[in-house]
């Protein structure tokens, strides 16, 4: 699945309202952020806490450019939670960390404008 994430390419086909809800995302606090040297593309680990519900997930995020190691925990980000583990060099993520391109396609973390309870749903 190859999506094109250039802030000119058209919408997406048109999905039904059950397919959206298919996609579980997810609001977390990032509690703890890691070097990922191992990583293909410059990357962190990321240890994110969902709440009760969902608990603690770790993902790969390649947010280096913008971000330092610790400046991330204590950030709220958004994740989909809902998508089968994925091996990434020695460690498996297991959500996946949403964010946007920037004008030359570094990625932004996507998260609230205003802190909310974590395990939250997008809707």
């Amino acid at each position: 699945m190859h999506m094109s994430h250039d802030a000119s390419a058209p919408a997406a086909a048109e999905i039904g309202f059950d397919q959206f809800l298919a996609v579980d995302i997810r609001v977390g606090t990032i509690v703890a952020a890691e070097p990922f040297p191992e990583a293909r593309k410059p990357a962190y680990k990321l240890t994110i806490d969902f709440g009760p519900a969902i608990g603690i997930k770790r993902s790969s995020a390649q947010i280096t450019e913008h971000y330092a190691l610790d400046d991330l925990p204590g950030r709220q980000v958004a994740a989909v939670v809902n998508f089968p583990p994925r091996q990434i060099g020695p460690m498996m993520s297991e959500v996946l960390t949403l964010g946007f391109p920037d004008a030359d396609g570094k990625v932004v973390l996507f998260h609230p404008s205003v802190a909310v309870p974590d395990g939250g749903r997008l809707f």
